[in-house]
């Protein structure tokens, strides 16, 4: 006789802890899905900065962080977010001309980077390098330079995702550009044949490869340490090119139509901490900006590590991204 009595007590605690989940203001990022996934770092990042202040973050995913820059722009002043998080140094140029931005009040220029990093709008928060993963259980002698990628066998396969739509795509064309300069058309039609598809994210390519039909995929350096640390598998590499390997260092930026700057802002220094950068490593597998309390796990010790870092500056690839795409374009028509 004490259900009715039970269940409305219970209906009422159910509807003030809802009440009081409402209350709590609400972080709205838009980003690229592999990081939303719960195998990314989204979610353990999520608990971590909630519980640190006491509000709601809400990750929307796209099928890359350029989707999601496009969203933004459609949505203008009245888009819900109020973080952008995943774009790259390639395409925050871009994105700062949209004037959706605003400016932070952050030093970037000691980060643990290869490279000096300093703009007026969007902070790092990782990076990694630009490289071709391959399995050794199915490819024996991997090529070791773009020469020897053109030079393989008409069966062997590559899947690449557009430059338009996928930031490491963007940085496959800026890394052959740099090394090819004015032949780089050239280099491209000599490579087509060798293409099997072009996604428009890293997903679906990754995706592709994993179920064979491809012989290699447009990933990161990185990449092999997720099969290693948590699959417990060590048949996949990157193959180490000669030329040297292009960078990708990851950025977020506060929208100036976000209605909880104060909240956005604490984000933006929060990718910074010691509990941001220990969740990358084995949440985005790549490199956090700033160093790990944990220190970085041993499989990252095997991974191919570039002599150097090509990286392109971002007002340079502003002026020449569209010129550079076309000449892509042009080259894999047949």
């Amino acid at each position: 006789m004490f259900k009715p009595i039970q269940t409305l007590l219970l209906t009422l605690l159910l509807s003030i802890t809802s009440l009081a989940s409402d209350t709590k203001p609400t972080l709205t990022i838009y980003t690229y899905d592999s990081f939303t996934f719960s195998w990314g770092p989204g979610p353990k990042i999520k608990e971590a900065f909630e519980k640190k202040h006491n509000c709601q973050v809400k990750f929307v995913g796209m099928s890359s962080s350029i989707g999601a820059l496009r969203k933004i722009q459609l949505e203008g002043k009245n888009t819900k977010a109020d973080i952008l998080l995943g774009l790259d140094t390639n395409i925050a140029q871009a994105a700062n001309k949209t004037g959706l931005f605003e400016a932070h009040d952050m030093n970037t220029s000691n980060l643990e980077l290869p490279v000096v990093y300093t703009d007026d709008y969007f902070v790092p928060y990782d990076y990694s390098y630009v490289a071709f993963v391959y399995d050794t259980n199915k490819v024996k002698n991997p090529p070791l330079s773009f020469e020897a990628l053109a030079s393989m066998p008409e069966d062997f396969k590559i899947v690449i995702q557009d430059p338009r739509s996928s930031t490491p795509g963007l940085s496959l064309l800026l890394w052959v550009k740099e090394i090819y300069k004015e032949k780089a058309g050239e280099y491209w039609k000599r490579l087509s044949p060798h293409i099997l598809t072009i996604t428009k994210g890293w997903s679906e390519a990754y995706g592709l490869f994993l179920k064979g039909e491809a012989d290699m995929v447009l990933s990161y350096t990185t990449s092999p340490a997720y099969h290693i640390i948590d699959e417990n598998r060590t048949n996949f590499k990157t193959a180490h090119f000669q030329e040297g390997h292009y960078g990708q260092i990851e950025v977020a930026a506060m929208l100036k139509s976000s209605k909880n700057k104060d909240l956005a802002k604490k984000f933006l220094h929060f990718m910074h901490s010691e509990t941001f950068a220990d969740i990358i490593p084995t949440g985005n597998w790549a490199y956090p900006v700033v160093k790990t309390k944990q220190g970085l796990p041993k499989a990252f010790e095997t991974l191919t590590q570039p002599s150097k870092m090509i990286l392109l500056d971002g007002k340079t690839v502003e002026l020449n991204r569209k010129s550079i795409i076309n000449e892509w374009l042009k080259a894999l028509e047949r």
